[in-house]
């Protein structure tokens, strides 16, 4: 099923790695148009994800990396070179023609392209232009270039994980690019709303480090009323409750090479449940009896919880805790989570699309069902220039001899 519920739009794609490119996947699962633009003089390097892994096979280059196609499905594909004047009008011309610009250039790139809001406006005076960037395109931070893992540590993320006595261990990679994506693709739907009612169009500035920061709000509170950093001498690690409201809460090791399971006790119920399936009457002695007695011996209630699961079977052991009515679940393997679990599979998560020198793959997908408009992807990421005849030629009207001019002198 292709879906229609934003098949009136077209969007002119200049942005990149995931900040942009998760943003324009969501739009065009809900049938937009998307089209995305690259430059050829770069071979594809102005997107790092285009030449990067994870890959099928051994083969690599610039329409072989598995997180483009990720992030690109659905997509349609061109490239101009706007170093020269002719790629620049063949960019005026796809703008004249598109509801929506998206980019995530450093702040200022595209003005010193030539391609700022005003110029945008004077193209086309209705056009939703979204920008996206470290710090936005105003402030005393604005030139400052950020990357995923440098906005969580701005932001504050970075700061809140970790085990006690060591350093930060950040989130991962890029956490910020998913969150920025969904900040994006909620601006442009709001916008998309404004301009319908008022006819006028308008400039999105996105700024990932406080959207980072927005992530954060207990966090914040807790600094703001009580001074308190989320790290601090004898505070617990990222796997217990940020404000000891729960204990045990945590993750445990189980049978087998890197099997762990996720136990949170709410209360002493919990904890009395907990002692009942692991057959470890000492998790109720008079020493753990109090939720206060619990979190103050947080160490040696941790060592024996681990003594109990660290003999049992992960999924058994999750199973039974989750019958008696104590929240927890086996840390899944991406062979779990992606291969073994039947609510992804009836959900669809993970759609496969037939890549032309990829293959077939499987990609994510989105997490959410909706009845009248249900999201679709079913194509692939372009390759490199892949639709620059049906976009340029097609919509544009560049005959096949313009465009093979066009290819001659680099320009597309």
């Amino acid at each position: 099923m292709v879906s229609v519920g934003l098949s009136h739009l077209r969007v002119c794609d200049l942005g990149g790695q995931l900040a942009g490119a998760g943003a324009t996947k969501i739009l065009a699962a809900f049938g937009a148009e998307v089209i995305r633009v690259e430059d050829p003089a770069t071979r594809g390097m102005w997107d790092a994800l285009r030449g990067v892994g994870p890959f099928v096979d051994e083969r690599r280059g610039v329409n072989l990396g598995a997180g483009f196609n990720n992030h690109n499905v659905g997509k349609l594909g061109v490239t101009i070179n706007l170093r020269q004047e002719a790629g620049k009008q063949l960019l005026r011309e796809l703008i004249a023609v598109s509801d929506i610009v998206c980019e995530n250039f450093a702040a200022g790139v595209l003005d010193r392209m030539g391609f700022g809001y005003d110029e945008l406006r004077r193209i086309k005076p209705d056009i939703i232009y979204v920008s996206n960037c470290g710090f936005g395109h105003s402030g005393p931070y604005r030139d400052f270039k950020t990357w995923g893992p440098i906005v969580q540590a701005l932001s504050g993320l970075t700061f809140t994980a970790g085990l006690p006595d060591r350093e930060p261990a950040g989130w991962g990679y890029s956490y910020m690019d998913h969150v920025a994506a969904y900040y994006m693709t909620v601006s442009i739907l709001a916008a998309l709303h404004q301009r319908e009612r008022t006819g006028e169009g308008q400039h999105i500035d996105l700024a990932t480090v406080p959207a980072g920061i927005a992530m954060l709000p207990t966090e914040v509170l807790d600094w703001t009323v009580n001074e308190r950093p989320a790290r601090r001498p004898g505070f617990p690690d990222g796997n217990h409750a940020d404000f000891g409201e729960m204990a045990p809460h945590g993750i445990y090791p189980c049978r087998g090479e890197d099997r762990w399971i996720a136990i949170a006790c709410r209360d002493d119920r919990d904890v009395a449940l907990l002692s009942k399936v692991v057959d470890e009457p000492r998790l109720t002695d008079d020493r753990f009896a109090t939720l206060e007695q619990r979190l103050l011996g947080a160490d040696a209630l941790d060592a024996l919880v681990s003594a109990c699961t660290r003999t049992r079977e992960a999924s058994s052991l999750a199973a039974e805790l989750s019958a008696a009515g104590v929240p927890a679940s086996v840390v899944k393997s991406p062979r779990e989570r992606i291969d073994e679990d039947p609510d992804l599979a009836e959900w669809g998560l993970f759609p496969t699309v037939t890549h032309p020198e990829i293959g077939t793959v499987r990609v994510e997908g989105l997490p959410l069902r909706m009845s009248a408009s249900p999201w679709s992807i079913s194509r692939a990421a372009p390759c490199l220039g892949e639709h620059n005849r049906h976009v340029l030629g097609g919509l544009l009207g560049r005959s096949d001899q313009e465009l093979d001019e066009l290819t001659k002198r680099g320009v597309i």
